[in-house]
Parts: structure tokens; C-alpha cells; sequence
């Protein structure tokens, strides 16, 4: 089956494994990606540039012009493959943006339903929307196996924090991607991803390659005081795209609705810092304790049962396996 991508966010976390996980893949495609590097690097796909299948552009999501000429490209080569599948992944960042509510407002809400309207113009098949569990807010977990994605959010607010700000555009993404579908006008879903890392991140930001770095190059890592308390689950992104793929490609599955992608393995975050520092040898990690970050839920725990029953996903990578990949690459330096 000839099918062709087109991918924004590219060169991110989540872009640029999709791209190689398609190359890989048993289709015939073609992938038209771009990116701006806001959060990435060209260098996470230089080694793809040279496959006549990718053809990548640096170019905004909010730009008019690049953004037309996005379209007009598509346009001129949709009716040679069997089907067109957008795919989002634009503005799916760190922490450290949520609180800044112009930051990525305007590529999460502006940027993402002017993009879904040029799926729906160029008449593609299927458009796949990377949310977030940030949604969840202040309800992101439950003792009953995870929040599932029907369970109603109790969010915070601008007077407890603007963090939310970041989960309340996402989640109107959701509407946006709903009421496209339920009009007839497209296939879609859209994703909420659980704290997703990636042995290949170009800024080590997230906190397992934060963890790892710090003890590398300071001996010791200084956490937020939340992490006293705080436990996660860990999502590895090669999990993380399959997932999107696995979507992508079951069409009773694209009604529109959300679909939690996560793990079951949950883990404390000092748990996480004492794993990593064993892996690297070091018998006494020195934690430390510095800053606090508000509205912060001490949990975070999803259930999968949806998009497991839905697809044939599952998590192929499990949180140790993941860890050894992430040191074996963040430790090359060393060597």
C-alpha cells in the first residue's frame, strides 16, 4: 500500500522516530516533514536526509507562506498514493513551557486546527493529533488500574497556577480533532502521551536524561522538592510512535475520540535516580533538593485498556531495557 506522511514537529522527540520507524516499515511511503527546531535540531534526522522517501523543509507551522507551500506540494502528488495521513506533533514539549501561556499557544491551538484544515482541503484520509496527559491535571491517576480516558478532569486554575494553561489548549485540540471527525470531514484521534523519553533527545531536559547527566557531570542531581513525594510512569518513544502508528493504520480506531498511550510501570522519582546511579556504578548517589514546582500531581497513571483494545499495542520496551539504551548513549562522552 502506497501511502504518504506528512509530519509536523519532525525533528522532535516524536517526529523523528516516526520517520524511521515508517522507513522500516512494510508500506511504500513518502513522508514530507518540517520543522523550525524550537525544541530540536536538524541533527536528529541528518543521517534520513539523503532518502529520496523523506523530504524535509525547515519551515513553521505558523508561517502562511510555508505552510502553503506544504499544501501545494501534497497537492500535487495526493492522488498518487492510496492515502494521505497528517500527522501532529508540534509543540509537544517539556515542563518548562507550560507555565508560559503564550509560549505555545499559538502553535498548539492555532497551528494544530490550521493544519487539520489543510488535511481536510488536500482531502487526506486520516490526521493524528499528539495531545498530552497533561489534561489530566490534578486527576492524573486513580487506584482503579489508571484514569481512563472517559473519566472526568478536574483541572487546576489560573489562581493555583498557570501550568494548565498548556493542558487547557491541548484539550481544545481534542474538540477541534472530535468535531472534524463527527462532521464527516476526516479520520482522526488524538493521543495523550505520559511522560514520553527517548535514548536519542537532543536537549536533556526530561528528567531520566537530566538524571543522568547531572551524576555525570556533577557527581550529584539536584531534584525539585517534589520528587520527594512524586512517582511516574515512563513511556520509551519508540512505544510512544508505534502507538501513533498502530492508530494510524486501524480505522475503526480513528472516531475521533483520545486514547491514552503510557505504561503500567510506575516508579518514584527517587527510585528513578537511585536505579540510574547503580546503573552508572555510583554506590551513594548525592540527591539534593532544590525548588518547587506548583500544581504538580504526585501521581501520574493511565490506563491503556482502550488503544489496547482497540489495536494490537503494547509497550515493547520496558523501563530497565529503556534505562540501559539511555545510559549507553548519554555515556559515550565518557568513554
Amino acid at each position: 500500500m502506497k501511502k504518504l506522511y506528512v509530519i509536523s514537529g519532525v525533528t522532535g522527540m516524536t517526529g523523528n522516530e516516526l520517520v524511521r520507524q515508517l522507513l522500516a516499515g512494510e508500506d511504500e511511503v513518502k513522508i514530507i516533514g518540517f520543522d523550525n527546531f524550537y525544541a530540536s535540531s536538524i541533527e536528529t534526522v541528518a543521517d534520513l536526509i539523503g532518502d529520496e522517501r523523506f523530504d524535509f523543509y525547515e519551515y513553521d507551522i505558523n508561517n502562511a507562506d510555508n505552510m502553503a507551500d506544504i499544501k501545494s506540494k501534497v497537492s500535487a502528488i495526493i492522488d498518487q498514493f492510496d492515502e494521505a495521513i497528517y500527522i501532529n506533533c508540534a509543540a509537544v514539549v517539556h515542563t518548562e513551557h507550560f507555565y508560559h501561556v503564550y509560549e505555545t499557544y499559538e502553535t498548539n491551538v492555532v497551528g494544530m486546527n490550521n493544519f487539520l484544515s489543510q488535511a481536510i482541503e488536500v482531502g487526506a484520509k486520516k490526521y493524528i493529533n499528539c495531545s498530552t496527559s497533561e489534561v489530566y491535571s490534578m486527576n492524573s491517576w486513580n487506584e482503579n488500574g489508571g484514569v481512563k480516558e472517559s473519566d472526568f478532569i478536574t483541572m487546576a486554575v489560573a489562581e493555583h497556577s498557570q501550568r494548565t494553561s498548556y493542558a487547557t489548549g491541548k484539550l481544545l485540540t481534542e474538540f477541534f480533532m472530535k468535531d472534524a471527525v463527527d462532521e464527516g470531514k476526516i479520520l482522526g484521534c488524538s493521543i495523550r502521551f505520559a511522560n514520553v523519553y527517548s535514548k536519542n533527545e537532543r536537549y536533556p531536559k526530561h528528567i531520566i536524561p537530566f538524571i543522568i547527566n547531572s551524576f555525570k557531570d556533577n557527581g550529584k542531581v539536584v531534584l525539585l522538592e517534589n520528587s520527594r513525594k512524586n512517582r511516574r510512569t515512563f513511556l520509551n518513544n519508540y512505544d510512544s510512535c508505534s502507538a501513533v502508528l498502530a492508530l494510524a493504520n486501524t480505522d475503526s480506531a480513528l472516531d475521533g475520540t483520545v486514547y491514552n498511550v503510557a505504561t503500567d510501570e510506575e516508579i518514584s522519582i527517587i527510585d528513578l535516580a537511585k536505579k540510574c546511579a547503580a546503573k552508572m556504578g555510583i554506590e551513594n548517589p548525592v540527591i539534593e533538593f532544590d525548588g518547587y514546582r506548583e500544581s504538580d500531581p504526585e501521581r501520574r497513571l493511565l490506563s491503556t485498556e482502550k488503544i489496547r483494545t482497540r489495536t494490537s499495542w503494547k509497550p515493547a520496551i520496558d523501563l530497565e531495557k529503556g534505562l540501559d539504551e539511555c545510559l549507553e548513549n548519554y555515556l559515550k562522552s565518557v568513554e
